[in-house]
């Protein structure tokens, strides 16, 4: 009883204690700014983007108004200077309002990729129970938006969204299907729920193979194959049955 105690305190010390006080960016300080801002109250939805760190685009007026006054001199008392001049400020003034436009349409796609994505998953976002996530992959968003998968991807990656229950990762939202006996389809994280309740009840001095998690699997009405179970067990970061067990 005292070595598992004190294996408990070990797990919870932190090896590189240093880190806490490191202003290098460290991982011991993971901060996020969320890039979706998600508000629920009297049954509505308030999405928005997160203004946090987006700085408002507009063009320098003083450029705009070189180019008026140039414009308003005759050809004939302009030197070839000036003219290169006037195409000089032409171009840089179309590339900006270029940049500006490509900046509205990612935000647009990201806005719009967020709400097909709520709209999907609004029974989850109401209380966070993951229960209640649907299964979804990267084509279930991209058929909605009529937007590429590869467009869908590069969206949610490395993206989060502020909710009433946490900051949650949009990467995290999405699951494959698995079939029940009953031909209903659920979410792989209900039975990722089912394995992390089988491995925290189990009998550490005898831990659950992956044979026997899936035939508790198979018995609950889940369809579903030892190398599946394998390949959950490792998503969740638990370790094989000889390495769970304890003395």
């Amino acid at each position: 009883a005292e070595f598992r105690e004190a294996v408990q305190e070990i797990r919870h010390l932190a090896p590189k204690p240093g880190n806490l006080y490191s202003d290098d960016g460290s991982e011991a300080a993971p901060y996020i700014i969320p890039d979706f801002i998600l508000d629920y109250h009297d049954g509505r939805f308030d999405l928005s983007l997160n203004s946090y760190n987006i700085p408002e685009l507009r063009i320098n007026r003083q450029y705009m108004d070189v180019i008026r006054n140039m414009m308003g001199v005759p050809d004939s008392q302009m030197t070839e200077q000036d003219k290169q001049a006037i195409q000089f400020v032409k171009q840089k003034i179309d590339s900006a309002k270029w940049f500006m436009s490509a900046i509205k349409q990612r935000h647009d796609t990201l806005l719009r990729t967020m709400q097909t994505i709520l709209d999907y998953q609004k029974e989850y976002f109401k209380e966070g129970d993951r229960s209640k996530l649907r299964p979804m992959i990267l084509k279930d968003i991209a058929d909605r938006t009529g937007l590429d998968v590869s467009t869908i991807s590069r969206v949610v990656n490395s993206k989060y969204v502020q909710t009433s229950f946490g900051i949650i990762l949009l990467k995290s939202l999405f699951s494959e299907a698995m079939q029940t006996k009953d031909g209903e389809e659920v979410s792989s994280y209900a039975i990722k729920n089912i394995l992390q309740e089988c491995v925290a009840g189990e009998d550490k001095r005898k831990p659950l193979t992956d044979e026997e998690l899936m035939n508790i699997l198979n018995k609950k009405g889940y369809c579903i194959a030892r190398r599946t179970v394998a390949k959950y067990r490792e998503m969740l970061d638990i370790p094989v049955a000889r390495m769970r067990k304890q003395i």
